[in-house]
């Protein structure tokens, strides 16, 4: 068996459109791609790929599903030898035993993870607005650096209490293990200790630290003398003590690219210089902060819809610069730049604008990220702002319009960029002359496609006044060197692992249920909602009601609703796929998850994954007609309204159902007794049938 990280190492490199690329040939309408599908003949392409789902789906035959499933169906491979040909593709080492019971604890391990980290989100979001400590010092912060409410609320922002142990006391209450609080980077755990406690700057020594240590900060059994000894307002539990990490700070969450909360960074707002401004979570089994981007999951949508990626530095530049409308946008979060985050700004674009400040000796500094960029084969372009400026400050100074053709008249390719920067040390020396050219050719050189690095070296020649070939002949040679030290250290390699496993076949394509009911249509309605926006909140009345005995309003997803007006009248679904994905929905939020369709895409039912696939594409997209000032209702603006409507349709389909199985038994002449039982339950079924035609906007012509 392939571990699970191995697995979904695989899903996360695969990006759909590189893999289907390999065999079709793809071109971008809208957000999408489209081509001739490869699995059945045709001249006018039906064959399309959502780099944003992460699917493809041909509107022709039918075939859809994630990268995996394209090479099981276009290699004729099994699920496990898709695996193993992707992770050779990607170069990813697998580990294939069976599963022990530690390991199966392993993943619930991760999940819990997960867990802690959205109820922290949430509990410092609600600082923010609910106590006057997050009112005053919180949101006051936010406010004074102009985020706008909105945008306060889409980033998730949040306040952590001074009380150093308040977070954790309310997590621990409401039933989370301090076990998993500490290993989120949450929680600090510590031994009682017979010395008073330290000074305040104890929790921002270990911030400190923190921002050089990949490890998780844990005291307890590590056999080694606390750094850390908390006041006593510590918490404590069996004998351990806890302390919050994040104390007395403003939150940023750290979502994934599927938008899950799996780290944090914190800002003091402290003046004590001794204080470390900021502290991030320690590195988890859900956090690698070599592959995470801070607002990667908001900007994903425009990255592919600008085909670019604006890279900034800090939590601030990004917010800012999604206050003035630009949303293709992310951070590294003040590290430097790795291939793990390259490799995700490719899964959406090969394109990438870096933005800097004026510091000129910091920007020199990240010469080694453009390289490394452009060892990937992406493109990269460099924009630097005026001195003093950052993309924080200067998105604040000037307008939405102003910042946008800022942007697009000062992005300069990387050759002009160095160029124009390095010149001014350069001088009239040919010494430091040659030395500049060389390194911008070993900056060429890194470029795979020899297209790109051809037209690199022309504009090179231009810049410096220096022959092409010669130039060429250096790349040559510097590309020809590490060739050979490439090949040298593959002599070296781990032998690959041969042993075959005995797997049994994966049923590729399971045949459709055809169904004795007629409600299908229905059922498959709601279906697709659930699929499309379950994890969607909307706005019902609750239980409770305010001083004018009015219902109060509150926020569940779509998914609770929908279940919720199912369950009240018993209705169950009859397609035993439909029932099994709804009673996954059931099983989540018992456990107040709600899934979304990416974990149905890669559910180990394929029957499950290639309807899901099927419900969640669309071969249409709208066009911008508000430029027209034509304003078009989205369904994901009318949420409630659809489901309702949904509900109602399968309701009033039962209905109807019923009252046909009725006039078919009063046609065979029942007993009198029963035939005015028949009667009468067929009078209230029409009468309600009636009234869920209104509530449906239905006119019944007699």
């Amino acid at each position: 068996m392939i571990h699970k990280e191995d697995i979904d190492k695989i899903f996360e490199a695969a990006r759909v459109e590189e893999v289907v690329g390999d065999y079709v040939t793809l071109k971008k309408r809208g957000v999408n791609l489209i081509g001739l599908c490869p699995f059945h003949d045709e001249k006018t392409p039906s064959f399309y790929v959502s780099p944003v789902k992460g699917i493809y789906k041909c509107f022709g035959c039918g075939k859809g599903g994630h990268a995996i499933n394209f090479v099981m169906e276009k290699e004729l491979m099994t699920y496990p030898d898709a695996l193993r040909h992707l992770a050779k593709k990607y170069n990813i080492h697998i580990v294939e035993e069976e599963q022990s019971p530690e390991q199966l604890q392993s993943q619930n391990d991760r999940e819990s993870l997960f867990v802690v980290s959205s109820f922290a989100q949430k509990n410092f979001s609600e600082n923010l607005y609910n106590t006057d400590e997050g009112k005053s010092i919180g949101l006051g912060y936010f406010k004074e650096r102009g985020f706008r409410e909105d945008i306060i609320q889409k980033f998730q922002l949040g306040y952590c209490l001074t009380n150093r142990s308040a977070f954790t006391d309310i997590a621990i209450k409401t039933g989370y293990k301090a076990e998993y609080l500490v290993k989120a980077g949450l929680t600090l755990e510590y031994k009682a200790h017979p010395d008073p406690p330290p000074s305040t700057n104890a929790q921002d020594k270990l911030g400190r630290e923190n921002q050089h240590t990949s490890q998780t900060y844990s005291l307890m059994g590590s056999g080694s003398s606390p750094e850390f000894i908390p006041t006593k307002e510590g918490g404590r539990l069996g004998g351990a003590s806890y302390s919050d990490r994040f104390w007395g700070r403003v939150m940023f969450p750290i979502h994934n690219a599927t938008g899950r909360v799996i780290a944090f960074g914190g800002r003091t707002l402290r003046t004590d210089k001794k204080t470390a401004k900021y502290i991030n979570s320690p590195e988890t089994d859900i956090y690698h902060k070599s592959d995470v981007l801070y607002g990667i999951f908001f900007a994903k949508k425009e990255v592919i819809a600008q085909d670019n990626c604006f890279l900034v530095e800090g939590y601030t530049d990004v917010i800012s610069m999604h206050q003035s409308g630009i949303e293709n946008v992310v951070a590294s979060s003040g590290t430097s730049l790795t291939v793990g985050q390259i490799k995700l700004i490719r899964r959406f674009t090969n394109n990438i604008t870096i933005l800097y400040d004026g510091d000129s000796a910091g920007i020199k500094a990240s010469f080694r990220g453009i390289d490394l960029i452009l060892e990937e084969g992406m493109n990269v372009k460099v924009l630097l702002f005026p001195d003093g400026e950052d993309p924080d400050s200067y998105s604040k100074r000037v307008s939405s319009e102003e910042l946008k053709t800022f942007i697009k008249n000062n992005s300069k390719d990387f050759i002009s960029f160095k160029t124009n920067l390095l010149m001014g040390d350069v001088q009239n020396d040919p010494i430091k002359k040659a030395g500049l050219i060389k390194e911008i050719v070993e900056s060429i050189a890194l470029i795979p496609e020899a297209i790109y690095r051809s037209v690199y070296v022309k504009e090179c020649s231009r810049i410096m006044d220096m022959e092409e070939q010669i130039l060429l002949s250096e790349l040559n040679k510097i590309r020809s060197k590490k060739f050979n030290e490439k090949s040298n250290s593959h002599n070296t390699t781990a032998p690959v692992n041969t042993e075959s496993d005995v797997v049994e076949a994966l049923q590729i394509e399971e045949k459709k249920q055809l169904l004795d009911a007629s409600a299908e249509h229905q059922e498959r309605d709601i279906i697709r909602l659930l699929l499309n926006y379950g994890n969607k909140n909307v706005v019902v009345d609750g239980e409770e009601t305010d001083e004018k005995k009015q219902p109060v309003q509150i926020e569940i997803p779509l998914a609770a609703l929908a279940i919720h007006e199912l369950q009240h009248d018993n209705i169950v679904f009859e397609n035993t796929l439909y029932h099994s994905i709804y009673n996954e929905f059931v099983q989540h939020l018992d456990k107040e998850k709600v899934p979304d369709y990416n974990y149905f895409i890669s559910h180990e039912n394929t029957a499950i994954s290639y309807l899901t696939v099927d419900l969640i594409s669309n071969p249409y997209f709208l066009s911008k007609w508000e430029k027209h000032s034509i304003y078009t209702t989205m369904e994901e603006d009318i949420l409630k309204k659809s489901l309702y409507h949904a509900v109602y349709a399968l309701k009033s389909r039962r209905l109807e159902m019923m009252i046909h199985d009725i006039q078919k038994r009063l046609k065979e002449n029942p007993p009198d007794e029963e035939m005015m039982t028949l009667m009468q339950t067929q009078h209230q079924l029409l009468k309600t049938k009636k009234e869920l035609n209104v509530l449906l906007g239905r006119i019944v012509v007699k």
